[in-house]
């Protein structure tokens, strides 16, 4: 959020209560001037800074030539999972090694994922300048955010909880991959999950007593009943989409525990961090590479940047990178595992030639389209949260607004004319917004997404205090294949990133028929009863068609483009005949001992989901394996 002005925050249009959320982001493993500042601000409006003030950093400090069974690096839902289950056996010392902190207040908070992102919890990546897409972003880069924060992603993102479907994983299986067909991979969703789902109390496809609590937004606007019934009417069935069948309509499912956000950092290592003595943490510590030893091609440990110091720390059985899709190939390529020219040109010795990175799919979606209503009852915008909603939150409430995800309320799955795949298999996932960039005036997701002000200001500014919703639509399958490489060894240095949205004109029209579906169902009668109406002012850039047309809504999807955090394949599985793969079945590096990757880098194609949930399942599975060959 960057520094914030005294006399800035006096002369906005905010309550009090809005700044304390504001503030606590802030103060997510803030600066010394931020605290500072943040202080002064919290005086100013008489709130306590001891509300605020975010975790204690975990810190077992490296030391140098330490020596464990296992050294975990990243801390995101994979590695929080793997650190949790390795450490079970008490003769096995685990190291587990986040670049990032310890959440704080704002994390446990889901309406602040819309804020969460301009925070130092985010990598703050962006794209390479984009040709076809985010035209309506700085400089046409696209926002790529990844966590940084112990919990990673699954502690800044919207936290919904869909596991792909079935014919994801048979196509994994069927590549090659052994043991990763749903029936395979089911047992540790499963596994996972503490489901709270209403009406699913028995439902086999739902697990309730594992670790990771699933539950059902409580909070619901009007808007969301109107439009499920409304999805029905337009023929689209009622479905637990992570159940039998995925396509249908549905309340979204999210990683929440009685109202409050619910990440890998809470639900696997913070329960028992403070019993296993075996298990080592440390935050704020950054992975330069991993040591291999090029004549017996085998990884002995890593190097960690701490405290302006570099430390050598030794795995005497294996280093596991769940580093995420931008990190893990990046540590694979400044260790030596990667492809030849790429290394070369960095003045990397290269150890074993692989086509880390040359992959990378990713889910684009449309921001839209956006539509009014006169609903008497309270949309999501921060607006609206008052001193009695956050004392209701604290006190464990988990039905006000505070605990949206994000404004998020539900999915629907949709199959596309023209789509080639399987009619159980849906092509477009279209999500349902009680509001917009708009509810945060600005602050929260257009930053976060890198919107320019000029697209800002004509479209959104106009809905501050307005009710109304949007669409987020979603494309599951993309033709279109971007990828990552390094400009220098220094590991400090963020990855080129180049996802090559809409390289594959296929890929728009996709969209396009997903955004016709949607205002279709905003035609049914339970919507209008809402008096729902389309909000046509246009996108920057595109007035030069006739709003709503099939050319207008293509150059809105060109411009108004939205990464949800789905990057996948930059260390893709497979067998080693296979030239595009990077580890095996086993996620084992190819050629490489003691080193595999464990995190959605590994997943070979675009799933039908979001990949938070599978993160998870990843780190069940690898932890299995793992343990299966120690043991």
């Amino acid at each position: 959020m960057g520094r914030l002005r005294l006399s800035k925050i006096r002369n906005y249009k905010m309550n009090p209560t809005c700044l304390f959320l504001i503030l606590a982001t802030l103060l997510i493993t803030p600066s010394t001037a931020q605290l500072s500042q943040a202080q002064s601000l919290l005086q100013l409006l008489g709130i306590g800074v001891d509300n605020l003030v975010t975790a204690a950093l975990y810190n077992d400090p490296p030391r140098q030539d330490a020596t464990y069974d296992f050294i975990v690096v990243g801390g995101g839902p994979a590695g929080c999972v793997i650190a949790n289950r390795l450490s079970e056996n008490p003769n096995w010392s685990v190291y587990l090694i986040e670049a990032g902190g310890v959440e704080g207040l704002a994390h446990s908070i889901p309406v602040a994922a819309i804020l969460l992102q301009n925070t130092k919890s985010n990598w703050g990546y962006k794209s390479v300048p984009q040709e076809r897409s985010c035209r309506g972003m700085n400089n046409n880069e696209c926002a790529l955010p990844r966590g940084k924060v112990l919990g990673g992603t699954s502690s800044i993102n919207y936290m919904i909880y869909n596991r792909g479907n079935k014919k994801d994983f048979d196509r994994w299986a069927a590549a090659g991959n052994d043991g990763w067909s749903y029936e395979d991979v089911l047992p540790y969703f499963l596994k996972s999950e503490g489901a709270n789902l209403v009406d699913l109390e028995n439902s086999v496809y739902h697990n309730r007593s594992g670790p990771l609590s699933v539950e059902d937004t409580r909070f619901r606007t009007p808007v969301v009943d109107a439009y499920v019934e409304g999805a029905q009417q337009a023929g689209h069935a009622y479905t637990d989409y992570n159940g039998e069948s995925q396509m249908g309509v549905s309340y979204v499912q999210g990683t929440t525990q009685k109202g409050r956000r619910h990440s890998g950092y809470r639900a696997f290592i913070e329960p028992i961090r403070s019993s296993r003595k075996n298990l080592h943490i440390v935050t704020s510590a950054h992975v330069t590479r991993v040591l291999i030893d090029p004549a017996t091609k085998r990884a002995t440990g890593v190097e960690v940047s701490y405290g302006n110091k570099m430390f050598k720390v030794n795995a005497s059985k294996e280093v596991i990178l769940s580093a995420g899709a931008f990190h893990s190939p990046q540590l694979l390529m400044l260790s030596g595992i990667g492809p030849a020219d790429n290394l070369e040109t960095i003045n990397v010795p290269l150890i074993k030639e692989l086509p880390v990175g040359k992959l990378l799919y990713d889910h684009m979606c449309h921001f839209g389209p956006t539509f009014t209503v006169n609903s008497t009852k309270n949309m999501v915008n921060l607006e609206k949260i008052n001193p009695l909603t956050i004392a209701s939150f604290s006190l464990g409430n988990g039905n006000t607004m505070l605990s949206t995800i994000g404004g998020v309320e539900a999915l629907t799955f949709v199959k596309v004319p023209s789509s080639k795949e399987s009619a159980d298999m849906p092509d477009i996932e279209i999500i349902l917004a009680a509001g917009s960039m708009a509810s945060d005036w600005g602050i929260g997701i257009k930053a976060g997404a890198n919107i320019k002000d000029e697209l800002y200001n004509k479209v959104f500014k106009p809905l501050e205090f307005k009710q109304h919703f949007s669409f987020l639509i979603m494309q599951f399958h993309p033709k279109s294949v971007g990828r990552l490489w390094l400009n220098s060894n220094n590991p400090l240095e963020a990855p080129v990133i180049d996802p090559n949205y809409f390289e594959d004109e296929e890929d728009v029209e996709f969209l396009l028929e997903g955004i016709k579906e949607a205002i279709r169902i905003t035609e049914q009668p339970a919507m209008q009863k809402l008096d729902t109406r389309i909000h046509s002012i246009p996108v920057p850039g595109c007035e030069q068609y006739l709003f709503g047309s099939d050319d207008y809504w293509r150059c809105s999807i060109r411009t108004l483009s939205y990464t949800l955090h789905h990057q996948v394949a930059s260390c893709r599985m497979g067998p080693e005949s296979d030239p595009t793969t990077v580890v095996n079945a086993e996620l084992k590096v190819h050629g490489i001992q003691g080193l595999r990757v464990a995190d959605t880098s590994i997943i070979p194609f675009p799933p039908t989901s979001h990949i938070n949930a599978a993160a998870f399942m990843i780190g069940e599975k690898a932890s299995d394996m793992i343990r299966a060959e120690w043991q």
